[in-house]
């Protein structure tokens, strides 16, 4: 299928329309190639062979079909400036095809123009002359068959003329397109020396430098030179399979990617260096947390690997594979030092964020399966919960000794949470057997209070103000606990929310689905109000705490190639002996299409030969910022953020609050009405031009000219604005101005995600900026001091530079332009 695209250029910007549909292929397509003017597309397929189809007609042209491979086709190109074609196919053949035509020699296609037909005499006996008709028929008699040939020769050479004649009048036969094999090249005979069962998997081409890349199912990757096919590199990334990859327009990066370990990696052929290498988890993420300045998210997941990534770049910092099992559980210090990881393996492992490097590991008396864990205010304290022995263990983090072990619970712990209050060391857990119970271990030991919930507890999360606690249940209820009285003040039946779709393998609908599912991860937002669930479901929730009602819902996916994304099940491929989705088509070295669970198989491979994964949230955050929050998913880590200016919202607007009355109060200097007035239209690009219009001398006159409740909206823009100007010494001004002023009147609970948003901010010019200055540091000075002697030249005779030992060079040679 080709689309129109909306694009500036063409100045069509409705949706993708359809433009042209070919078919000719016998099995599956398994590649595409544009011709350098896009007037061709080349189309490989299982069927071994390689299709060119023109996008406009052509006189010269008809569909051109090309084979010559014994396997199927896995990629093919385009040279630059022709119509040369290079296929290649799966068992590694290569083959380079001439084309009969150049750019130049194509001919539009022109439909053929209909011939008049003769009038034939209709003359009336009266008007017959009959001399003359007696002279024709005697010319017949004598050419009976010269006239018409002639006429008809005469005919076709004109039409020939018109259509293939130059300007010089020469008739000449148009040539056809159609190609012709020059080579054919054995890809694979140098992996195969190493792995008999090599096989290409992927290729990319570089017509500009005229460089191919191929990638082989056992890692290696091979770079020729075209068209003689010469090898220049080779290179084994991993032992899995390469699934893409790409060449930048200079042909010296090329950039290689792998399915199975979620790796990506760039390399540099040249100088043999490695311009990027990334990978992310190779089975599920599991869980996540945010830093406390919302910089940096860490992950667990199930291949035991410990990730930490840079929320900004996207890019992983960091990997720790110390664990031997799945991650169950993740956390940030508070103060931003080191994280602390569970696992199914027995071990809960602390990590240092300066050296990267596993300092502490805390284990139970006996072995124990950790399903969760929690870390104090103080990071004094760490909890983590069992799986396979229902009891908590509390360890000092600076000690590594186990302080106690709390038992109660008659079921899996499934969620810990510490009160993030500073003064309290109150821990909630919950658990499989229904009840909700609230420690206070570091002061009365094993004494708790027990609340009876409706159902299993999922998830347990405390209120940033640490008054009240939210519990998840299996039957798909949110209730909100006081820790004070331990009374239920509120709850959310959510279930009907979180939807669920229907499996492949479901017998019943997804309506009735429903009522198995329930959310298992829950999250409040920065300043309380709000409340996150997720769960068994490719839904997520956001929740008014106070009022119980949906605020939002958020739909991550709509993959088809996870199961339970649809709530309907497609009636064509129902029969009477069941889905037909589950007959497992098989090939040659792959499993089928999808996968049948057996019973109690709920991770690994679902003991079948292919895997259909069942969409789902794993674990979710509101950042600290509460800018954005983040979710662990099948899809891999997803972050959804604010954007604060796609929707007009003013904050007490007047009506003769207007673009132009703001910008005649700046003319007239008058700045602390103008950044108010600009603070309730909340305009970004207004308010921006309010504020760097504001000379830094007068910022603290202005800032102390502004009521309390627009200077935390001002500090809250100026967080925001930290993270993309380049005025970083102007914005500083401000900060230091506003906290110098206003920082005892403030309210810092409520005031708390926008300094930690600062912070993040800061932090992050500072990082950026402090490498710049360290490799800078000598220039800087030599600058510095380049500049002190030209002052100096400049005010004093070189006699007296000379005398002082100032330096002892002439005046020409100290001066610096």
């Amino acid at each position: 299928f080709v689309f129109n695209a909306p694009c500036l250029e063409t100045d069509y910007f409705k949706p993708f329309v359809m433009e042209r549909v070919f078919s000719g292929a016998m099995d599956s397509t398994t590649t595409l190639c544009w011709s350098f003017d896009s007037k061709f597309l080349a189309v490989g397929s299982k069927d071994t062979s390689t299709k060119v189809y023109s996008l406009h007609k052509f006189s010269n042209f008809g569909r051109c079909s090309i084979g010559g491979h014994t396997d199927e086709i896995v990629a093919c190109f385009f040279e630059k400036n022709s119509y040369d074609l290079t296929t290649i196919s799966k068992n590694g053949e290569l083959c380079v095809w001439e084309c009969s035509l150049d750019p130049e020699e194509l001919s539009p296609y022109e439909p053929p123009t209909k011939r008049e037909r003769k009038q034939e005499n209709i003359d009336t006996e009266d008007d017959v002359d009959l001399e003359k008709a007696l002279e024709k028929t005697g010319k017949e008699r004598e050419h009976p068959q010269g006239l018409s040939n002639s006429d008809e020769n005469d005919d076709d050479d004109e039409g020939d003329a018109n259509v293939n004649g130059n300007d010089n009048g020469e008739v000449m036969r148009k040539k056809k397109f159609m190609y012709k094999r020059l080579t054919k090249h054995y890809l694979a005979d140098e992996p195969r020396k190493s792995d008999r069962a090599a096989i290409l998997t992927s290729a990319c081409y570089q017509p500009q430098t005229r460089i191919l890349v191929v990638g082989f199912s056992n890692g290696s990757f091979f770079l020729y030179e075209m068209p003689d096919v010469n090898m220049i590199h080779s290179l084994s990334i991993s032992e899995q399979s390469i699934s893409t990859i790409a060449i930048n327009t200079t042909g010296d990066w090329i950039a290689l990617g792998c399915a199975k370990l979620g790796q990506l990696l760039v390399w540099e052929w040249q100088s043999e260096t490695y311009a990027m290498k990334q990978q992310g988890h190779s089975n599920d993420m599991k869980t996540l947390a945010y830093s406390p300045d919302g910089e940096y998210i860490v992950t667990g997941g199930d291949d035991g690997k410990v990730k930490l990534w840079n929320t900004l770049s996207g890019f992983c910092t960091v990997t720790f594979a110390e664990h031997t099992s799945t991650i169950s559980s993740v956390i940030f210090s508070h103060n931003r030092k080191f994280i602390v990881s569970a696992s199914l393996d027995g071990t809960a492992r602390a990590y240092d964020l300066t050296r990267y490097r596993n300092f502490k590991t805390f284990t139970s008396p006996r072995p124990v399966q950790f399903s969760c864990l929690a870390l104090d205010a103080s990071d004094e304290f760490l909890a983590a919960g069992g799986q396979d022995f229902f009891e908590i263990y509390l360890w000092s983090v600076k000690l590594g000794t186990l302080l106690e072990i709390l038992a109660g619970h008659e079921g899996p712990v499934s969620s810990l949470a510490f009160s993030p209050s500073p003064a309290s060391t109150a821990l909630a857990s919950v658990s499989w057997d229904k009840t909700l119970k609230l420690w206070n271990a570091i002061e009365s030991g094993s004494d708790h209070e027990t609340i009876q919930l409706t159902a299993d507890a999922l998830c347990v999360v405390y209120k940033p103000s640490g008054d009240q606690v939210a519990v998840a249940t299996l039957d798909g209820q949110i209730s909100f606990f006081d820790v004070k009285t331990a009374n239920q003040t509120s709850s959310i039946e959510g279930r009907n929310d979180l939807g669920a779709g229907r499996s492949d393998t479901d017998l019943i609908t997804a309506k009735k689905n429903l009522q198995g599912r329930a959310f298992t991860t829950l999250c409040y937002s920065a300043d309380g109000s709000c409340i996150l669930a997720a769960g068994q479901s490719k839904n997520v929730c956001i929740y008014n705490v106070d009022e119980g009602l949906l605020v939002t819902k958020f739909e991550i996916t709509q993959n088809r190639s996870f199961d339970a994304v649809d709530d309907f099940i497609n009636r064509r491929k129902m029969t009477e002996f069941g889905n037909m989705a589950l007959i497992e088509r098989r090939e040659e070295r792959e499993g089928g299409h999808v996968a049948i669970k057996l019973p109690g198989v709920k991770n690994g491979d679902l003991a079948s030969r292919s895997t259909k994964p069942e969409v789902r949230v794993f674990s979710l955050q509101f950042s600290p910022t509460g800018q954005a929050w983040a979710a662990a998913t099948n899809e891999g880590l997803l972050i959804y953020a604010l954007d604060t200016g796609l929707v007009f919202d003013p904050f007490e607007l007047e009506s003769n609050i207007t673009t132009g009355t703001i910008l005649e109060t700046l003319n007239k200097q008058e700045y602390s009405k103008a950044l108010m007035m600009s603070m309730k239209l909340n305009e970004v690009d207004l308010i921006r031009k309010a504020v760097e219009t504001i000379g830094y001398n007068d910022v603290p006159l202005t800032v102390s000219g502004m009521s309390e409740i627009y200077i935390e909206r001002l500090l809250k823009f100026i967080a925001t604005e930290l993270e993309k100007t380049v005025h970083i010494h102007f914005y500083l001004i401000w900060i230091e101005v506003i906290l110098t002023q206003f920082g005892n009147k403030l309210n810092s609970a409520l005031l708390m995600p926008v300094l930690l948003g600062l912070q993040k901010n800061m932090q992050q010019k500072y990082d950026d900026l402090s490498k710049i200055c360290d490799f800078n540091q000598y220039t800087m000075s030599f600058i510095k001091r380049g500049a002190q002697l030209r002052g100096i030249h400049n005010h004093k005779p070189a006699s007296e530079i000379t005398s002082d030992g100032e330096s002892d060079q002439s005046p020409d040679e100290m001066e610096i332009d």
